[in-house]
């Protein structure tokens, strides 16, 4: 055994070595051009989630087509901030990009929690031709008028599903009082609330240790989501209920923005756009095998009656709330997609 690792070891040094002697400036290739503009594009999710992958490989693209005039400096994960801090900062200029679930943008821009109303979407196709289509037209609009500019295509933060520490959730009766950790998001508290649940609005970085120490018995997010945050070290089943969708958006602060030439923009609206894309297919490619790899980590997967949990928002007056709120518009262009929800 000793006979055969040693050359291994030897060669590790001796590759070590030659790379040490490498001038960093020949690993880390900059542009001869200095940065006319230096902007910072900051996230709340997690290191490995494909977002923060996709949008890094943005900001890299970004700068050699723009010939280095255009640096990005990335902070993922929430270095900067909770969510609802990022928002803040992306509003006075602290941070002049900023990518955001669209449960969380809603706090600011009511109409964008449209895409997230419970049991709406049945799959993707629904999901997209809404989101590319009038309706994502109209969220997008809002946005703009409420001192972000939306940059690009929305990304997929996914098909959200229960998880439970304490016990599976098959129907709205399981979720009879039950502590739930939701996004701060009025549409999420409002859901959970009209289905008799519990629902505290809790910010993702702090959500592993609110389940950890029993704060909350469970959440929800999508597959994606739960992977990369670790949460089936805490959680005990899966309840696929698919009972919202929600997006990402890319924000950009009006002013910085604005100061950016038009062919700056239109690079940072390309690449971006392009990032949203591969994005949307790397959510579907990891879906596909999620389910069987947390399986393995300890999660039990609950098919529950989603009919029942619909049913059950309609009786309590659910849809008719919020049709009431987004107005006839918006809710026509969800209903063009949907189909007809109550």
């Amino acid at each position: 055994m000793s006979t055969s690792s040693s050359p291994r070891r030897m060669s590790r040094r001796t590759v070590l070595k030659a790379a040490a002697a490498v001038p960093l400036v020949s690993i880390w290739t900059r542009p001869a051009r200095a940065a006319e503009f230096t902007y910072k594009l900051a996230t709340g999710q997690s290191l490995n989630q494909p977002i923060n992958t996709r949008l890094k490989q943005a900001i890299d693209r970004i700068r050699e087509a723009s010939n280095g005039r255009l640096e990005i400096r990335f902070f993922p994960a929430s270095q900067l901030g909770s969510d609802t801090d990022l928002l803040s900062q992306a509003r006075s200029g602290g941070i002049e990009f900023l990518n955001i679930a669209g449960s969380v943008l809603s706090t600011t821009i009511p109409l964008a929690a449209i895409t997230n109303l419970g049991f709406a979407f049945t799959d993707y196709d629904q999901v997209w031709r809404g989101v590319d289509g009038d309706l994502g037209k109209m969220v997008r609009a809002q946005i703009d008028k409420s001192g972000f500019v939306s940059v690009s295509k929305a990304a997929d933060n996914g098909f959200r599903q229960i998880t439970s520490s304490t016990k599976p959730i098959k129907t709205p009766e399981d979720l009879r009082g039950y502590r739930i950790r939701v996004p701060v998001s009025p549409m999420f508290t409002s859901l959970f609330q009209a289905l008799g649940a519990n629902p505290t609005s809790i910010n993702f970085n702090e959500l592993y240790t609110a389940l950890q120490t029993h704060l909350v018995d469970g959440q929800e997010n999508g597959l994606v989501t739960i992977e990369a945050g670790k949460l089936y070290e805490v959680q005990k089943y899966v309840s696929q209920t698919n009972h919202v969708w929600d997006p990402f958006w890319l924000l950009a602060n009006p002013r910085a923005f604005k100061t950016l030439p038009d062919d700056l923009k239109a690079i940072v609206r390309r690449e971006f756009d392009r990032a949203s894309m591969e994005q949307r297919e790397d959510v579907v490619r990891m879906n596909a095998t999620l389910q069987s790899q947390l399986s393995a980590k300890g999660l039990t997967f609950v098919q529950p009656d989603r009919g029942a949990f619909r049913a059950a928002l309609a009786k309590g007056g659910f849809y008719a709330q919020w049709k009431e709120k987004f107005g006839a518009d918006p809710w026509l262009a969800l209903e063009a997609v949907t189909g007809k929800i109550s």
